[in-house]
């Protein structure tokens, strides 16, 4: 008797940490941590499983690549499209069939082979100085930042930052390398002064006159307006949905995916179809001013306030595939330099 209580107990030893790991899920994410840890404390306590995270600004697919099989990731959080089109290129996420993935996203915001989706949405805009410019009307275009009149009047980031990649992939995916290659030119005299800083150093730059307008991530004018010391940037500019008339405004996403050697593929699902529904979608469009991916969920008042506008229908896929074109072109016409 006493032989079989010393066995059962060590099975017990053995059983419990394996079953107490299991109730967990590992995230690798470029979001910042005040955006997502509210959405993974609600999954928990909605679920009971911990979520551990491990957060950074770069090198997410190197670290997944040097890890190998031995990787305890399970979901990668990720901005913009380019970062998710080279988790998918580099093979390091896999296929996720989930009927409420499919339902809840619509098909142009997922991989044509379900290794990515997006869980929100925020377009490229133009920003344009309140005093000096107004607005820029319906017909105003991404076109139109070639023109003379603008000459001396744009700032933006580097751009070869990954917004504007996609947004010059979406170009090509529309005009083509030549033609895109033409407005590139264009926008590069009459920039300003350099590409440098973030979206919100263009608008601020708007503010102190060195230019009138300027492309950002929409997104950018609600923590602006809710900054106490950004505030007034954001006052001194109207946001613009470029392409009105034509296809659409670019949009981008952030997404996530599932790590190819993931550990606790069942909670990974679970989390990523949480992230997919009604509560997080709410959250993230209370807390970052994004617009949520699932249909159907309102945007915030702030967003709501800033008016509807026609999107861009054409498949992120069909962007990414541009991405490697569009870096030559930028490196082409030393549009950083």
């Amino acid at each position: 008797m006493k032989k079989l209580l010393t066995l059962s107990a060590l099975a017990c030893s053995t059983i419990a940490p394996v079953a107490m790991a299991a109730e967990e899920v590992n995230v690798y994410s470029y979001r910042q941590p005040f955006l997502v840890e509210p959405m993974f404390d609600e999954f928990t306590k909605e679920t009971g499983i911990k979520v551990n995270v491990k957060f950074a600004k770069k090198g997410l697919a190197e670290k997944l690549a040097q890890e190998g099989e031995y990787s305890p990731a399970d979901v990668i959080l990720t901005v913009d499209i380019s970062r998710l089109a080279e988790l998918t290129d580099k093979k390091l996420v896999q296929k996720v069939d989930s009927k409420v993935l499919e339902k809840n996203i619509p098909a142009q915001y997922q991989d044509k082979d379900n290794e990515w989706f997006a869980l929100t949405t925020r377009t490229r805009s133009v920003y344009s100085s309140r005093d000096r410019v107004g607005r820029l009307g319906d017909d105003f275009t991404y076109s139109d930042l070639a023109k003379p009149e603008f000459k001396g009047k744009i700032c933006t980031r580097s751009g070869k930052h990954p917004y504007n990649v996609s947004l010059v992939s979406s170009m090509i995916a529309h005009k083509g390398e030549a033609e895109t290659k033409e407005w590139l030119k264009g926008v590069k005299a009459n920039l300003a002064r350099k590409p440098q800083g973030n979206d919100r150093a263009q608008v601020k730059a708007i503010k102190e006159g060195l230019c009138d307008v300027s492309l950002g991530n929409s997104y950018y004018l609600g923590k602006m307006v809710n900054n106490p010391e950004q505030k007034v940037w954001a006052d001194a500019v109207y946001i613009n949905f470029p392409n009105q008339k034509t296809t659409g405004t670019h949009v981008n996403i952030s997404g996530m995916a599932m790590a190819k050697h993931s550990p606790n593929k069942e909670h990974a699902l679970k989390l990523m179809e949480f992230l997919a529904g009604d509560k997080a979608q709410s959250m993230y469009a209370e807390v970052n001013y994004e617009y949520p991916v699932k249909p159907g969920v309102k945007r915030s008042e702030l967003v709501a306030s800033w008016g509807d506008f026609k999107a861009d229908t054409i498949s992120l896929d069909e962007i990414a595939s541009h991405h490697a074109a569009a870096i030559k072109l930028l490196d082409e016409v030393k549009f950083d330099l």
